[in-house]
């Protein structure tokens, strides 16, 4: 009878002859946290920044409102403050919005050379892996091809 062949025995050797770089892999896993701990600390920064405008524009608002709050003499000084308040309103609000479009456009940059700077070291990981990989199955080639 013929006896069954052993194929986890067979992909286990073959395996061996293939070795595999775990020191590359590691690398990728500390490149990628890198990239996360870098890309969280231009998140946080925006949100924090983002937040300080928040607040001041929000203790501006209330400070403008303290006018309007106020009993008038006249009736015609309540629509004076109400236009001086929806006046200051809108200049604050103008204000405040290039603030946070400063904060979203630095983020953006930031986040392009991030992404540059990670494009250009992936690649030169995979070079460097990938013609790692080539030595090793080239020797193995030519180690399984002499027995």
């Amino acid at each position: 009878m013929t006896k069954t062949q052993d194929y986890t025995k067979m992909v286990q050797d073959m395996m061996k002859t293939f070795p595999m770089d775990m020191k590359a892999v590691q690398d990728m896993f500390k490149n990628s946290a890198a990239m996360g701990e870098k890309m969280s600390k231009v998140v946080l920064e925006a949100a924090e920044k983002s937040t300080e405008v928040s607040t001041k524009w929000t203790k501006e608002t209330i400070a403008q409102m303290g006018a309007v709050a106020t009993v008038k003499e006249e009736p015609t000084d309540y629509t004076k403050a109400m236009t001086d308040f929806a006046s200051a309103s809108a200049e604050t609000a103008a204000e405040n919005m290039a603030a946070f479009a400063e904060i979203a456009k630095r983020v953006q940059m930031e986040t392009v050379e991030l992404m540059l700077a990670a494009g250009k070291d992936i690649s030169e990981d995979a070079t460097a892996v990938m013609k790692k990989a080539t030595a090793d199955v080239t020797a193995a080639a030519k180690k399984a091809t002499a027995k």
